[in-house]
């Protein structure tokens, strides 16, 4: 993501997740600005259609709840209604995991409330199923997990939640 992209990827996150929440357009692109000023870990990618953003998504270290010890996580998956369907989540996805595995990571983690075919599709492997009192359409929250579908006690064995 470079900075030109920060207002356009705020604007969209903003609809998508944070609508009715309180949150400004000035706090999510402050947020995306500090990822981009980080270490070279956290990570945020951008599609463009015609060189304006029309999806994002990143890697941090912490995602929702901080009170637990799973890193890193696949966070703010985003493509603009217009341009959905057309492979575009996929591969912002494949970006985020790629850049995951050069930095040497085996394991990551994600939340989703409505699109868990869509990591299924992807072998992200739900490990948990949460009744999320932050959700304000009461909606369940699964955690999943990216590794080997191959390899289930590896899943097992990252399913410790505390």
């Amino acid at each position: 993501m470079a900075e030109r992209d920060v207002g356009a990827v705020a604007r969209l996150r903003l609809a998508a997740f944070f609508a009715g929440s309180g949150r400004t357009l000035a706090e999510d692109a402050t947020g995306l600005r500090e990822l981009l000023a980080s270490d070279g870990f956290e990570a945020a990618f951008v599609a463009r259609d015609q060189g304006l953003p029309i999806g994002s998504c990143l890697l941090v270290r912490s995602e929702i709840d901080p009170a637990h010890d799973l890193t890193p996580w696949l966070a703010g998956l985003i493509v603009d209604q217009d341009h959905r369907g057309r492979g575009i989540g996929t591969a912002l996805v494949r970006a985020v995991e790629a850049h995951a595995a050069s930095a040497g990571v085996g394991r990551l983690y994600l939340y989703t409330w409505h699109a868990r075919r869509f990591y299924e599709a992807l072998n992200w492997v739900e490990v948990q199923n949460l009744r999320a009192g932050w959700r304000t359409d009461g909606s369940d929250v699964a955690r999943a997990i990216k590794c080997p579908r191959d390899n289930p006690a590896q899943t097992s064995r990252s399913a410790r939640w505390r």
